[in-house]
């Protein structure tokens, strides 16, 4: 593991390797993304049950707020931009939230739909909180859906876990793939409690059962499902994905970086010691 960067020098990595700052995603796909999770399509929401009250309008607000996009609603085509500086806050917030977990010793659930990128991260993450004591949970390995692929076909997904506990999705083609669904996750949950994962505990009162996630720590509908479920979620998004930004907004998800979650996976390794440094996991020298 590389030595945690200063503030400083994350920052201009950040923006040097398109993480954040001017990105290369586009500006018309983004405000497509808005429109569609304003209007209540269940594949942008990432299984949160978000307000109706959201707005195409509103959605874009928010993101100027929470992830540093271009403010001006005429800015229909090119490229978008992410703040850096507030990846760098919401990395230091994710850091200490990971942090916690290991003083407590929690159990914790790590998910990606982005396993051509950030495995590495997340994986890095696992490591260190498996050897503070934390029990990286791996319920429902080999469960299975169809996912449709359209003109009437259809490809089996299934639950796999990269070492030591990163959920993703495999295919028949024994390839792991991108996804936005939140099933996989629900399917965890399930497994582990079916009273919990059917009542979501969080705010009802009830003891939670004896195995149940503390925290997880995952992106798109991974991290929409176990924020719904009420568990403490801290997580990746990039500008087009708002689903998770609006769960921040509402109080589901505790964290959300922003960033673009298409680099290169050696550019996120900067960012990973730099989360394990805030955390007080970073292996000493």
């Amino acid at each position: 593991m590389e030595t945690a960067p200063s503030r400083g020098e994350l920052r201009a990595h950040l923006v040097r390797t398109m993480i954040a700052g001017e990105v290369a995603t586009p500006r018309q796909n983004n405000l497509l993304h808005y429109r569609r999770m304003a209007a209540g399509n269940p594949y942008y929401q990432f299984g949160l049950e978000l307000k109706p009250s959201w707005t195409e309008r509103a959605v874009l607000e928010m993101m100027v707020e929470r992830c540093g996009v271009n403010p001006d609603p005429g800015h229909i085509f090119g490229d978008d931009t992410i703040d850096p500086d507030i990846t760098l806050d919401t990395l230091e917030a994710m850091g200490e939230r990971i942090g916690l977990a290991a003083r407590r010793r929690e159990n914790v659930v790590v998910a990606t739909g982005h396993p051509a990128t950030l495995t590495p991260l997340y994986q890095a993450v696992a490591r260190a909180l498996a050897g503070a004591g934390c029990r990286v949970l791996t319920p429902a390995a080999g469960w299975t859906y169809e996912i449709e692929t359209g003109y009437g076909g259809s490809e089996l997904r299934r639950i796999v876990y990269a070492e030591p506990g990163v959920a993703m999705l495999e295919g028949d083609d024994h390839r792991t793939h991108h996804t936005h669904d939140p099933h996989p996750m629900e399917a965890m949950l399930y497994e582990l409690s079916p009273v919990a994962a059917n009542s979501a505990l969080a705010g009802s009162g009830e003891a939670k059962p004896d195995i149940w996630p503390d925290l997880a720590i995952a992106d798109h509908g991974w991290a929409g499902a176990a924020g719904q479920a009420g568990i403490d979620t801290v997580g990746f998004a990039d500008c087009n994905d708002p689903a998770l930004f609006a769960g921040a907004a509402e109080g589901k998800i505790d964290v959300v970086v922003p960033l673009d979650d298409g680099v290169s996976p050696h550019h996120y390794a900067p960012l990973t010691a730099y989360i394990l440094d805030h955390a007080g996991l970073l292996p000493a020298d």
